[in-house]
C-alpha cells in the first residue's frame, strides 16, 4: 500500500485512469539500469527518480567535469573532480528518499555485463559509443531484456526500444550490424544542451510506458527528432531475417 507522504507525491500519477494507484506500485517495485550519466542519462535520471522507480541503477566510472555541466543537469559545480555515480546519488537522494540509488563506479565490459544486467527489468543506453551498445544489445538478448537506446548529435537524436528476444522485433544489431567507423562524439562535434534534455526526457517517457504497459512501444520502430526544424517522425524498423544476433533460424 501506499503511504500518506506516497499518496501526495505521486498524486498526478495516480489521478491518472491509465496509472493509478496500482500503476505506482508498478513504478515502485521496478528495476532500471542507466548506463552513462551524461547527457542522456542527466535528464533520464532524474524524471525516473521524480516519477517513483524504486531501484535505479547507475553506472558511469567517469568524474563530473566543468565542461559537462552545459547540458548534464543532474550535476552541479559543487560535484566538478567527484564521480558522476556519486553525484547522481547524492542528486537523487534530495529528489526522492523512496527511490534507492545503485552507483557502479566502473565501465561496462564483458566481464560484467550479463552480471550487471540481470538484476534489472530494463535497461537504458546513455553511452556514447558503438561497443558499449553492442555489449548491452547482446546481453539483454541473453537475458531477454528491453533495452531502451537513445543517441544525440549536434541537433538531432533518436530513440527506440530493443526487444530482438521476440520473434517480430529487432534487436539494435539488426539496426547497426557493425561499427560504424569514426563518429564524432559531444566533445569533438558540439551540441545544443537542451537538445539533450528533450531526448533524454523522451526516453524516460518510453522506459515508464514499458513498465506501465502503457500506449505504444518504441519496439520496431525508431524515434527522429530534428531541433532546428522542431519536427520528429517515426519510422520502421524492421527485424534482419540474417541478423546473427537475434536471428533464430
Amino acid at each position: 500500500m501506499l503511504n500518506d507522504d506516497q499518496l501526495d507525491r505521486y498524486a498526478r500519477h495516480i489521478i491518472l485512469k491509465q496509472v493509478g494507484g496500482a500503476g505506482q506500485q508498478k513504478l515502485l517495485a521496478a528495476k532500471v539500469l542507466v548506463i552513462g550519466a551524461g547527457g542522456l542519462g542527466s535528464p533520464l535520471i532524474l524524471y525516473l527518480a521524480a516519477a517513483g522507480v524504486g531501484t535505479i541503477g547507475v553506472i558511469d566510472d567517469d568524474v563530473v567535469d566543468l565542461s559537462n555541466l552545459q547540458r548534464q543537469v543532474l550535476h552541479t559545480t559543487d560535484q566538478i573532480g567527484n564521480l558522476k555515480t556519486q553525484s547522481a546519488k547524492d542528486m537523487i537522494r534530495q529528489i526522492n528518499p523512496d527511490v534507492k540509488i545503485i552507483a557502479i563506479a566502473e565501465r561496462l565490459s564483458t566481464d560484467n555485463a550479463h552480471q550487471i544486467i540481470a538484476d534489472y527489468d530494463i535497461v537504458a543506453d546513455g553511452c556514447d559509443n558503438f561497443e558499449t551498445r553492442f555489449l548491452v544489445n547482446d546481453a539483454c538478448l541473453k537475458l531477454k531484456k528491453p533495452f531502451v537506446s537513445a543517441a544525440l548529435s549536434q541537433f538531432d537524436g533518436q530513440i527506440s526500444t530493443f526487444k530482438g528476444y521476440l520473434d517480430d522485433k529487432p534487436c539494435y544489431r539488426c539496426f547497426v550490424p557493425d561499427h560504424p567507423g569514426q563518429v564524432g562524439n559531444c566533445a569533438e562535434a558540439g551540441i545544443l544542451g537542451a537538445v539533450a534534455g528533450v531526448v533524454g526526457t523522451m526516453q524516460a517517457v518510453e522506459i515508464l510506458k514499458e513498465i506501465l504497459d502503457l500506449g505504444d512501444s518504441l519496439a520496431g520502430k525508431i524515434l527522429l527528432y530534428d531541433a532546428l526544424s522542431a519536427t520528429s517522425r517515426t519510422i520502421k524498423l524492421p527485424k534482419d531475417p540474417g541478423c546473427p544476433a537475434c536471428h533464430s533460424g
